[in-house]
């Protein structure tokens, strides 16, 4: 989505996916999509298959003590909703865009190491058996808290995001 957004500012970006393009369009995960993120699909162009296909639940009734509880996300969110859609569904529109729209999706792609953080930083990987650089003005790590743009942040300037405020690892 990243990747996308940034198209749409007339930004250049890469994309490194370890897997592969049939991997990821194939991996049934969860599918449940919270209003905002489905508003910005469909906002942004990627949400036409999302609107036909995705089922909007307004509510759910949870069942104990042999009688049901309804939970209404529309009286208590004031009107909004989410969407089951599933998560393999979303990489398809979003890998469908960035290809139509001539973006770079390296797939299977393994990430090695990042350098030169504080001057023009690179992203190494290897790709179709090949060792590969790639230069950047700016690394986005969405790799997930094992993968190595965390550990290639210095002590003491990784921060991230706790309840709605940012602390350093150190406080956590």
């Amino acid at each position: 989505m990243l990747s996308h957004l940034l198209h749409l500012q007339g930004i250049e970006s890469a994309v490194l996916e370890s897997r592969s393009q049939e991997y990821i369009e194939q991996r049934v995960r969860a599918g449940v999509l919270e209003k905002g993120t489905a508003d910005l699909m469909i906002d942004t162009g990627v949400g036409t298959r999302l609107q036909r296909e995705g089922l909007t639940h307004h509510g759910i009734e949870l069942r104990f003590g042999g009688a049901g509880h309804r939970i209404d996300f529309t009286d208590l969110t004031g009107g909004k909703s989410i969407t089951i859609y599933a998560q393999h569904e979303v990489i398809k529109d979003l890998v469908a865009a960035r290809v139509a729209a001539g973006g770079e999706i390296f797939f299977e792609a393994e990430a090695v190491s990042i350098s030169d953080l504080d001057g023009n930083p690179k992203i190494h990987f290897q790709h179709n058996g090949q060792s590969e650089t790639l230069a950047c003005d700016f690394i986005a790590g969405c790799d997930g808290f094992h993968g190595i743009c965390r550990s290639a942040v210095p002590a003491g300037v990784l921060r991230k995001g706790v309840r709605g405020r940012h602390h350093r690892d150190e406080d956590d």
